[in-house]
Order: C-alpha cells, then structure tokens, then sequence
C-alpha cells in the first residue's frame, strides 16, 4: 500500500501574508491559508471560526500544519481534525505575560531591536496590506485563547520552534506550549528572533522536513492498519 505523502499547509503570523513564507517555500513547497488579521482586511470572527475556515482549506490529507506568531492559535485550534498528521508552532503565541497590551508593546520592541533590519520593508508592506483594523482585531480575538489548553487535545506530533533571541515567546513559555501537547517537544533557532520564517529559512525548512518526514511514517502505519486521514 503506497505512503501517503503529507502536504505542508502554513498560516502566516499577525499582520502577515504569504510573502513571509516565501524564502521558505523555496526550499519546502507548502500551501499558505489567508485568512482575516493574517493577510486578509476582512472582518475577523472569533477564533473557533478562524480555525473552521483554515480546516475548510485544507484540502486531502494528510496534511502538516505549521504557524507562525499568531497563526499558532489558530493552528492549535484546527488541528483536531483528522487530516492533520504533524504540527509546527514557529514562535507560539499569547504568552499570559503579554496578553496586556502596554507589556506586550514594550516585549514586541525588545524583540524588534534584534531582528534583521533588511527584512523592515518586508514586513512593512504585509502589515499596510493586511491593515491596523484587522491586526487589532485579530489580537483581540486570539491574545486571551488559552493555547495550551487546545494543544492538550492534540494528539500528533507538535513541535514549538523559537528563536534564541525571541522575547515575544521566550524558552519557558515554549516549554509550556510544548509540554502542554501529549507528543510535544522544543527546537530552538539559535541567533533568531521572533521572525524565524523570514530570517532563518533554511533551520526552520530543516525542521519542517523532519515534521513531514515522521508525519508520513505515521500515515503509513495508519494506512497499514486501515486508518484514513
């Protein structure tokens, strides 16, 4: 019985679009989900809605899905459904530290100040494309969903990926997220900040691949045993 390969389906991080991806899909092909406050200005529904319009998107299984940033929630939200085989969270987010605005703001800065420079224009353009209404409300929606809570229903593999230098999800609130999913575990990025997608696109490729890789053995012995994605 022939290995059903898994796709890579990817939710950009907040204010983002698929231009963030676009360094790493030169070395991973993965299908990238718009969706309001990432990468759409349309009105943004409450969260539950936002992951029943990124199951709607995916297509076949079996499926991987990796986020970024604020794409996480909504990943963890969605990834109950028995198409996804494999979970990538890059920079998982709301740590309960940052869930207020003036704190995040001052952490968000801290991060900023180590990333790349270069990448500013980048970024820039999403956020102006996507806009400011959307961005906040998408903030709104997602900072005060438990992430953790959503992981523990996750039975697939999750790993959570950080940047050593990232203040917006700092080593122990990786741990958290990480612990908090039955078969979760830490990479880190070293020398990345919070921008891991853009930045380090051959790491996070890296890890990607292994995500894929594990997730296709697993659909195998699924398949073997008469189980469908």
């Amino acid at each position: 019985m022939p290995v059903l390969i898994p796709r890579l389906v990817v939710v950009p991080g907040l204010g983002l679009d698929g231009r963030s991806w676009s360094r790493l899909r030169r070395r991973v092909p993965a299908d990238v989900v718009l969706l309001p406050g990432m990468g759409r200005s349309a009105p943004v529904p409450p969260l539950d809605d936002l992951a029943a319009a990124l199951r709607a998107a995916l297509g076949a299984g079996p499926v991987v899905l990796a986020g970024h940033s604020q794409g996480c929630q909504v990943v963890a939200a969605a990834a109950g459904d028995p198409r996804v085989a494999g979970v990538v969270l890059l920079g998982p987010t709301t740590d309960p530290r940052l869930r207020s605005p003036a704190r995040l703001a001052r952490w968000w800065l801290r991060t900023a100040l180590r990333e790349p420079w270069w990448q500013l224009p980048l970024v820039l353009a999403q956020w102006l494309g996507t806009g400011p209404r959307a961005m906040r409300a998408l903030w709104r929606v997602a900072a005060p969903d438990r992430i953790e809570d959503r992981l523990a229903a996750v039975g697939v593999p999750v790993t959570v990926v950080r940047g050593t230098r990232d203040r917006l999800c700092r080593a122990d609130w990786a741990r958290q997220v990480a612990a908090a999913a039955p078969r979760g575990r830490v990479v880190e990025v070293p020398g990345a900040a919070h921008m891991t997608v853009q930045t380090h696109p051959g790491e996070v490729a890296a890890v990607l691949r292994a995500a894929l890789a594990e997730s296709a053995g697993r659909s195998g012995r699924d398949r073997a045993r008469g189980v469908s994605p």
